[in-house]
């Protein structure tokens, strides 16, 4: 049980860089990027075969990243240049960079055992938290820069920024880069600590990101950057100790990790919905009697009154 939870941690903390990449699209730039399922490949891909050909792990999962970026910036450039719909942009790069995988592999997967990675000689327990916790404030720096700024107000209200003078397709561009750059690095990472590549490691991917980000919301709140980016890797760590506890349940197979992650993403969009509801419905209980307590009280008092008289 303590292994399983171990594992789960480890990997919730390689999956949180994936996390914060949805969580620029999805959140703040308010876009969304299905190209994240064939990016995160993209960077499994890059790194398992600059690896297996004899390059350093740290250079291959650099150029992953690079990798990663690259494929966010055609999307970009489909959705704001080609002036094609956010979401069929997406789509169109997610199939596009299946066949770009293929060929990058070769195969449709590739090992790694035996080679150098960068967990080789380190436990990822021991550094990930440190390497999360880097990037999370690198982050949350940058959104608080006069760029990071425009990015934020092009996912607001992109009509307002434009009157500022921003050019809204370049914030938007360099969002979609920099979040599928963190989804290429998670891709690299997992890679490693998997030690293999598949061409159809990164399906569903989206929906995975999508959970973290949403679950954390729910669970830790939202109220400034730095709380949202902690409660965005906080919700990947979470859902993946969820989801190996749910896969200990005797009639739950590893097949139905799909139906897991859907299950999981439900409840975790109708749960803020019924907490408003819950708390309008105790509200209204507490309305309720003050204003049978006031209507008792004036009752009682006009009761006095004709006694009085």
């Amino acid at each position: 049980m303590i292994n399983s939870l171990l594992g789960a941690t480890e990997l919730g903390l390689l999956y949180a860089f994936m996390a914060l990449g949805v969580y620029i699209t999805f959140r703040i730039l308010d876009f969304p990027d299905l190209t994240v399922d064939g990016s995160f490949t993209t960077g499994g891909a890059i790194a398992a075969v600059m690896i297996t050909h004899g390059y350093s792990p740290w250079l291959s999962t650099l150029a992953a990243l690079a990798g990663g970026m690259a494929a966010g910036m055609c999307t970009g450039l489909l959705h704001t240049k080609g002036k094609i719909n956010g979401l069929l942009s997406g789509i169109l790069m997610m199939i596009a960079l299946y066949s770009i995988n293929l060929r990058i592999m070769g195969k449709p997967n590739v090992s790694l055992m035996g080679e150098n990675t960068l967990f080789t000689s380190i436990n990822p327990l021991l550094v990930m938290p440190f390497a999360v916790l880097l990037l999370k404030v690198l982050m949350d720096l940058f959104l608080r820069t006069d760029l990071g700024l425009a990015l934020r107000a092009t996912g607001d209200n992109a009509r307002m920024i434009r009157s500022f003078g921003v050019n809204t397709d370049n914030t938007t561009i360099l969002g979609i880069s920099l979040a599928n750059g963190l989804v290429a690095l998670s891709g690299a990472l997992v890679t490693q600590y998997s030690t293999f590549a598949d061409s159809s490691m990164g399906i569903g991917m989206i929906v995975i990101g999508l959970a973290s980000v949403i679950i954390g919301e729910a669970i830790f709140g939202t109220g400034s950057v730095f709380r949202a980016t902690l409660a965005v890797v906080l919700g990947s760590i979470v859902y993946r100790i969820v989801v190996a506890l749910a896969l200990r349940v005797e009639w739950l197979d590893a097949s139905d990790l799909k139906l897991i992650t859907a299950i999981i993403v439900i409840v975790a969009l109708v749960f803020p919905s019924v907490q408003r509801f819950m708390k309008l419905k105790s509200t209204a209980r507490k309305r309720t009697a003050e204003l049978a307590e006031q209507a008792l009280k004036r009752k009682k008092g006009g009761s006095l009154d004709v006694k009085a008289r």
